[in-house]
């Protein structure tokens, strides 16, 4: 049953005086749910013998509060651990292990623990990891992106604890954010490209519809060509994971389809490491006949052949900053600041000067 199928047939009713802010209970679950806070602790518990009806209902206003019950036992109950979640959506993406370095390394003299979880860029995961994180009530949570579902902001917020949205600040947040703006980004590497005398421009990406942030790289990309009165001559988009192989492939089948492409716009950098090792394979010039740029600043690019162009993502300082925020280390930080941090471009070999 979807979500708002379950909302139509049991609307949640919060309870007077309700205050988004503060620690829910048992008993605000069972005043929005109508049921006995015996009732309520039965279901999430998944005790006893309690109707479906019943169950769907009490799940649906734990869900829509954004209750999470408390793991922890006896005196220790309305105390908090020193661990700090961390959600992120790949492990395998090159991208993250420099933001949990910045997170760590902040995070080593001040008694916090950081305990991954990983999503696969699913949003429905991310609530499940989200749920089980907070129910172990740690002191903080860094979560990756500002896109997540009702119910994953909604336990955020409820938390009472700082929380940190990374890597992206096109958006608003749940309480402070650390990262770039991808339109932005997206816009730079446009207007470099299209000074460079490129004009039939292509864009590659992987973990499309999933990467929000390459979407809006995409779109801030995609404004910056039409004010110069252009538009993508082509576009390969693949839903599964980066690789040198998919880059590689994406490459040939934009150029087989659209042979007058001069150049190729990866939404990151090991896609766009394929491409360039396929050009250089073909005996294309790079960047004479094709131009190309990735992004994020991986050191995969410093054992290239050639260094792509490419952008880097303060992937290290964002970490950092955002640890900051959570241990109290930033001051005049606490809590609702937007922190924004500026790429840098690097037009590398494969960009034309």
């Amino acid at each position: 049953m979807s979500n708002q199928n379950r909302q139509d047939l049991y609307p949640v009713t919060k309870p007077p005086g309700f205050d988004p802010r503060r620690t829910l209970t048992l008993r605000d679950v069972s005043e929005a749910s109508g049921v006995s806070e015996m009732t309520v602790s039965r279901v999430l518990r998944n005790r006893g013998d309690v109707s479906e009806a019943t169950r769907e209902r009490v799940l649906e206003a734990a869900r829509s509060l954004g209750y999470v019950p408390n793991k922890i036992a006896g005196a220790l109950a309305s105390q908090r651990v020193n661990l700090v979640g961390v959600i992120i959506p790949s492990l395998s993406n090159m991208v993250f292990p420099e933001v949990l370095t910045g997170i760590s390394d902040t995070l080593e003299d001040t008694g916090l623990q950081p305990v991954v979880g990983v999503t696969n860029y699913s949003p429905e995961r991310e609530e499940a990891v989200i749920y089980e994180m907070l129910s172990w009530r740690p002191s903080g949570m860094i979560v990756a992106g500002l896109e997540h579902t009702d119910a994953s902001r909604a336990m955020l917020a409820q938390a009472g604890i700082p929380t940190v949205e990374i890597m992206d600040i096109d958006g608003t947040a749940i309480d402070s954010a650390v990262g770039i703006s991808h339109r932005r980004a997206g816009r730079q590497m446009a207007e470099a490209i299209i000074a460079a005398g490129y004009r039939r421009i292509a864009f590659c990406g992987t973990m499309m519809p999933y990467d929000h942030r390459a979407k809006k790289r995409l779109a801030g990309f995609e404004e910056a060509l039409a004010k110069a009165g252009l538009t993508l001559a082509d576009r390969e988009f693949y839903s599964g994971g980066s690789a040198l192989l998919k880059g590689r492939e994406m490459t040939e089948a934009v150029l087989k389809r659209t042979p007058d492409v001069d150049f190729l716009y990866y939404s990151n950098d090991m896609i766009g490491a394929g491409g360039l090792l396929w050009c250089l394979e073909k005996g294309i010039d790079v960047p004479g006949k094709i131009g190309l740029a990735g992004f994020n600043g991986v050191e995969l690019l410093d054992g290239l052949p050639r260094r792509l162009a490419t952008m880097d993502a303060c992937r290290l300082e964002i970490g950092r900053r955002a640890a900051e925020i959570i241990a109290g280390k930033h001051e005049g930080v606490i809590g609702g600041e937007v922190i924004e941090l500026t790429p840098t471009l690097q037009p590398g070999d494969t960009i034309r000067r």
